[in-house]
C-alpha cells in the first residue's frame, strides 16, 4: 500500500516519483531554452504545494501527510502562459468515491505519483499541447497518460511528426499499442455537442496494470517512452512555428 499511513516509499513508488521529477526538470530545461532562442529571459518560477481535504495532514507522505507537489510556471515570449506540476499524493478515497476506482472498493487508501503539462503559445501558428503520465495505488498498481496537440491554426506536417514520433514510441509495446492508444485518445477527446474532436489527437492510455514486477517493468518503460516522444517531438514543432508572422484575425 502507499506511504499515507507514515512508510516510505517503497521502490517502485520512488522509482516512478523519481522519473516524472527528472522529467520536469528536462522538459522545464528545453521550454526555457527556446525563450532564450527568442531572446526572452524567461524562467520558469515553482510553487510548492500540500495536498489539502477534509481529514489531510499536511506534510510529506512519509511523516504521514498528504503529500503534494511543485507546479512550475513560466509566461515568456513564446510560451504565452505555460505550466509543468509534479505531485506525490496519498490518503484514503471518500467512501461514495472509493467503490469508482479501481482496487479501492476494499480498501480506500491510495498513493498516486505524477506530472502533468498544459502549455499555451503566443503565435497561434504554434500548437498548443498537453501532457501526463502517472502511476497509482490502490490493492491495484497501474499507469495512464497520454499526450495530444492542440493546434489553433493545424499544419498537416506536425500533426504527422508529433503522431509518428508517438507511433516509434508505441511499437516496442505491441503491433497494435500506437493504433488502440491514439483512438482511445480520439474518443477521449472528443467534444459531443460540436461533433468534432479537440485538437488533432495523440495518444491516451490508463489501467496499464503493474500488480507484478514484470508488469511494472513494462508499463513503467512503456510510460518513459511516452515522456522521451513527447520531449523529442513538441520542441521542434515549436521552434518551426514560433517566428510565423501572423495578424489579429490569426487569434
Amino acid at each position: 500500500m502507499s506511504s499515507s499511513t507514515g512508510t516510505p516509499l517503497d521502490q517502485q513508488q520512488q522509482d516512478a516519483r523519481n522519473w516524472f521529477e527528472a522529467l520536469r526538470t528536462r522538459i522545464c530545461g528545453a521550454f526555457e531554452a527556446i525563450e532564450r532562442e527568442a531572446g526572452s529571459d524567461a524562467r520558469f518560477d515553482y510553487f510548492a504545494w500540500d495536498r489539502e481535504g477534509p481529514g489531510v495532514t499536511p506534510g510529506p507522505l512519509s511523516e504521514g501527510g498528504g503529500g503534494g507537489g511543485v507546479r512550475g510556471v513560466m509566461k515568456g515570449r513564446v510560451f504565452e502562459k505555460v505550466g509543468v506540476n509534479v505531485s506525490t499524493v496519498g490518503g484514503e478515497f471518500s467512501p461514495e468515491f472509493a467503490g469508482q476506482i479501481n482496487g479501492a472498493g476494499e480498501d480506500p487508501r491510495f498513493f498516486a505519483t505524477g506530472i502533468s503539462l498544459v502549455a499555451h503559445m503566443a503565435n497561434p501558428h504554434v500548437p498548443a499541447v498537453h501532457m501526463n503520465t502517472r502511476f497509482l495505488v490502490t490493492t491495484k498498481r497501474w499507469f495512464g497518460g497520454g499526450a495530444d496537440l492542440n493546434p489553433p491554426i493545424p499544419y498537416a506536417e506536425d500533426t504527422a511528426a508529433f503522431h509518428a514520433r508517438l507511433r516509434a514510441a508505441c511499437v516496442p509495446f505491441g503491433p497494435d499499442a500506437y493504433e488502440r492508444y491514439a483512438k482511445w485518445a480520439e474518443d477521449y477527446f472528443f467534444i459531443p455537442h460540436r461533433g468534432v474532436a479537440r485538437g488533432v489527437g495523440g495518444i491516451f492510455y490508463d489501467h496499464l496494470e503493474a500488480d507484478t514486477p514484470a508488469a511494472f517493468d513494462r508499463h513503467f518503460a512503456f510510460t518513459k517512452a511516452v515522456g522521451e516522444a513527447f520531449l523529442d517531438a513538441y520542441p521542434p514543432i515549436v521552434r518551426t512555428r514560433m517566428a510565423t508572422p501572423f495578424t489579429d484575425e490569426d487569434v
